[in-house]
């Protein structure tokens, strides 16, 4: 392996750019696949576990496109071979989101869930065709953090302060850790020229998956409504 400049290596004779930001990447996609595969062999999940694993399935695809097109070798190819990435991590975010208020379901009357339902698809659509027609990471950033910041926060908050579930505690932990991935990325905090804010941003994403994993795995609708105040 020959080092080239800061942010190229020669591996095998191929180029591999940004590796650091690759690596991370793979290791979310990794996690990701794993908490899919582990919530897929769990019995009788409620469905706002299905929308958790196909959350998990989503991102490990997302950051598995983003980490080998969007940054190894995107040197080959044209700039909208990101797009894959992108798309794929809203579809994740929109699931989230969707997991979030089926959650909702056991403090929030059926009209009020299918008023959020609605809201989602019409927020989803917006920043997705936004995304394609611009080519613009912004819309992808802010659809994620809308979603998980507003949506999620709000609706998990509000479940964890009528039921103090253990499922609303880890994921509300996770979007915390998410933060944190916000403000690396905006920012551009660069802790060192090898490990930059994005790569940063990809370790906190990979604890923040563990504890929505951890969350997804504690939702329980018949426990959490007879706790309910």
């Amino acid at each position: 392996m020959l080092l080239l400049e800061v942010n190229t290596w020669m591996l095998f004779g191929v180029r591999v750019d940004e590796p650091i930001v690759t690596l991370t990447d793979l290791v979310v996609s990794a996690l990701c696949f794993v908490f899919f595969y582990r919530l897929h062999r769990m019995p009788g999940l409620s469905s706002a576990q299905v929308l958790f694993k196909y959350y998990f399935l989503t991102m490990g695809a997302a950051t598995f496109f983003g980490g080998v097109f969007g940054h190894a070798f995107l040197y080959a190819m044209p700039f909208a071979m990101k797009l894959p990435g992108w798309l794929i991590s809203m579809v994740s975010i929109m699931l989230i989101e969707r997991a979030a208020i089926q959650h909702t379901r056991i403090v929030f009357p059926p009209k009020v869930i299918q008023v959020l339902g609605v809201i989602y698809v019409v927020e989803f659509l917006t920043f997705l065709t936004l995304t394609v027609t611009q080519l613009d990471f912004f819309f992808v950033e802010f659809h994620s953090g809308y979603g998980l910041m507003f949506v999620v926060l709000g609706l998990e908050g509000f479940l964890y302060f009528k039921t103090r579930n253990e499922a609303s505690k880890n994921l509300l932990i996770g979007i915390g850790l998410a933060a944190i991935v916000a403000l690396f990325f905006m920012n551009e905090w660069i802790p060192h020229p090898w490990f930059n804010h994005i790569s940063t941003s990809h370790s906190f994403m990979a604890i923040a998956a563990v504890f929505f994993y951890r969350g997804a795995v504690k939702i329980d609708m018949h426990r959490d409504t007879l706790n309910a105040r």
